[in-house]
This record gives C-alpha cells, structure tokens and sequence, in this order.
C-alpha cells in the first residue's frame, strides 16, 4: 500500500477500539495463559516498558514497520525480534516519552519526526515479569536507520502488505528461554520468526489496520 492512501485511513485509528486480549489470543503460545496465572502475584510488581510500531514511507514510498533484532545476550528475549523500546526510566515524563526516546536510541530516528497516532493494549510478559505498553507511530519521511550496536544486531523493515497477509502466519517451533522447544504461532517477516509478545502486540495492531483499510 503507498503511503499517501495509508495516512487518508490512519487519521481515523483513534475511532477504533482497542480488542486487547481477543487480538493478543490469535498470537498466544498455548502455555502463556497458564504461565501468566502463575505470576499473578508478581505481576503487581512488574517493570514497565513502552515500544513503538513505527510505520513510514520507504523510498517507493510503501507502508513500512521497522522491527529489530536483538543481540544475544544472557536474557529471556535474547535474539529475538521485537519493537524498538524499553523500560521506563526516571526522566520520561510518561510512557510515550519513553518509546519515542528508547526508539531514538536503539534505531536513531529523531524523536521530533514521530507521531503517536494510537496507544494500543498493554501487555504483560511473564517470563521477564514486565507490562509493556505499545504504542502505534507515524514518520511522513523514509528513514534512515542508526542501530544502537550494544542492543541491536539488525534493523528489520516489514511491508505492510506481508503484515496483513494471512499466509505469514504460521505454526512453528521455538526454543525458549525455559530451555525447551514449543510449537507457537508465529509471522514470518523477512524469513524472520515473530513471535510471543511481539507477535501478539502485531496482532492487535493487523487487526485495528485491516478494520480501517
């Protein structure tokens, strides 16, 4: 889709409701539920983070969402693929503060050249016992990507069109972070695996975008 026809629909986004759950569960590994009852109690004392869905012209001026790829390291989401984001820190004045500035840091796009259009449900992650909170944003301008190298190990940009194709979802095995292999729904992006938390925040979003386009 060229994005002059996606921002004509996109104003309209904040007249759309949010479906939280009913979204998240099309993307849900079928042991979460059970997991997440399991740290109800700790979910009262859960971090917070924020991340942005960031979707912008590319130079043949086609919707895209950039994802990333997280570097390995000694954690539970460690190389998987996810928005850019992160925890909240003390000078974020609220919660879109820090998305847009945990953007700017991980993939260098300038805070000034973001609009927020929606903040969508949030969600809470047990196996690193965090809320996160997505927020959906808009660049008018292609971009040029600044990978934080400490966090980042590829900067991944998704069409529109592959998001709201129904064939790149998809059922298949991962390792987790509980050292075993499961069986997940998951979108292929880019013969990129998405999946548990990041799949199910895409979810919600596909589903808000294909009610408005």
């Amino acid at each position: 889709m060229k994005f002059n026809t996606f921002l004509e629909s996109i104003v309209n986004i904040e007249h759309i409701d949010l479906l939280g759950e009913i979204a998240h569960a099309k993307m849900s590994p079928s042991y979460r539920l059970k997991m997440a009852e399991k740290m109800k109690q700790k979910q009262k004392e859960a971090q917070i983070a924020a991340v942005l869905a960031l979707f912008y012209p590319n130079v043949n001026n086609d919707t895209t969402l950039v994802l990333i790829l997280r570097n390995t390291y000694k954690g539970v989401h460690s190389a998987q693929v996810g928005f850019p984001g992160g925890k909240v820190e003390a000078s974020d004045i609220n919660l879109k503060a820090t998305a847009l500035r945990e953007t700017e840091e991980e993939i260098g796009v300038k805070q000034h050249s973001i609009e927020i259009v929606k903040e969508m449900s949030p969600l809470y992650i047990p196996p690193s016992n965090f809320l996160v909170h997505p927020f959906m944003g808009i660049s008018k301008k292609p971009l040029q990507f600044i990978k934080d190298d400490g966090e980042v190990n590829a900067i991944i940009e998704v069409s529109l069109q592959d998001l709201l194709d129904e064939t790149k979802v998809q059922q298949t095995k991962v390792p987790t972070s509980y050292n075993v292999e499961v069986e997940v729904p998951a979108f292929i992006l880019n013969d990129y695996v998405v999946w548990g938390a990041t799949a199910m925040m895409l979810s919600e979003i596909k589903v808000l975008l294909k009610a408005l386009l």
